[in-house]
């Protein structure tokens, strides 16, 4: 009989991902979020009444969670209340401390854990598209990545655990570095008589073509569509202060990561923290020149 598998989380990413284990999954899946129209909206599994119901119940728990606080949380209850054997398959972004001090909590009561943060967007959730980064032995990866597969289409072991979490922190950190600098030129260019379609379009066949200029610049920057409830600057800081912290722990200064730290910070002290985080590109538009 196939696994039983528990989805906790149920947000802009976690919904997607929660729907393609359930629609892919050949056993039961039960799914649980705090928010009760989260819970509602997930039709394709079963809800479950509570964390403890979860980790009653489930083989596999997987957790898409806001950060490393509630991944620590909700573990130390599924730790109350699981068995021996239960393997927990963390999806969210955290801390690569909190990655392996969970992992240290867990062992003690026969629970396996890994870090599988994914990257992409909330489409590819959907979609079931994502890369999924994965800190895990050898032997534990090769066991759950039949699972993984059912949200994402590029799976990679990375390492042990909180490799994941590296790789991923890294991801991010560059992809903000890119907006922040993609925002500037956008102004700089169209201030000196360039407009931004031109400007884009140009560069997509140029070497600075990239992932962020194709989807964050021409999706997001260019129509200046900025939605809440996509990745926020909030969340940016969070994954920024992992990554500056990373870095210092591993003997090197974060110079460009503090840099563009300075904007997504900005942009919540302006108001627009909640926005689309190349948002920050209003701010820089604003700005008289100098």
């Amino acid at each position: 009989m196939a696994e039983t598998i528990g989805f906790i989380g149920l947000g802009a990413m976690g919904a997607g991902m929660c729907r393609n284990v359930a629609r892919k999954h050949g056993g039961p899946v039960l799914a649980f979020d705090m928010n009760p129209a989260a819970l509602a909206a997930i039709t394709e599994a079963t809800p479950a009444r509570s964390l403890a119901e979860i980790a009653e119940t489930a083989d596999v728990v997987m957790l898409s969670l806001p950060g490393g606080k509630q991944v620590t949380a909700v573990c130390e209850t599924l730790a109350a209340h699981g068995r021996a054997g239960m393997v927990v398959i963390d999806l969210s972004t955290t801390g690569v401390d909190e990655a392996r001090s969970v992992q240290a909590s867990l062992a003690p009561h026969g629970i396996a854990f890994l870090d599988a943060p994914v990257a992409r967007a909330r489409a590819a959730a959907e979609a079931g598209t994502l890369s999924i980064m994965v800190g895990a032995s050898a032997a534990l990866f090769a066991r759950v990545e039949p699972w993984l597969r059912y949200m994402g289409t590029d799976v990679a072991r990375c390492g042990e655990v909180g490799c994941g979490q590296v790789v991923k922190l890294v991801n991010n950190m560059l992809l903000f570095e890119h907006v922040a600098a993609l925002a500037e030129m956008m102004v700089v260019a169209e201030r000196a008589g360039v407009t931004n379609a031109t400007l884009l379009d140009v560069l997509a066949v140029s070497s600075a073509d990239s992932f962020a200029l194709r989807n964050h610049g021409m999706k997001a920057m260019l129509p200046r569509s900025f939605p809440e409830r996509a990745f926020p600057s909030t969340y940016a800081m969070k994954d920024i202060g992992h990554a500056i912290a990373l870095a210092e722990a591993m003997g090197v200064e974060p110079r460009l990561p503090r840099v563009a730290a300075a904007y997504y910070r900005e942009a919540i002290a302006a108001g627009i923290g909640e926005a689309y985080f190349p948002a920050i590109l209003t701010l820089i538009e604003k700005e008289d020149g100098r």
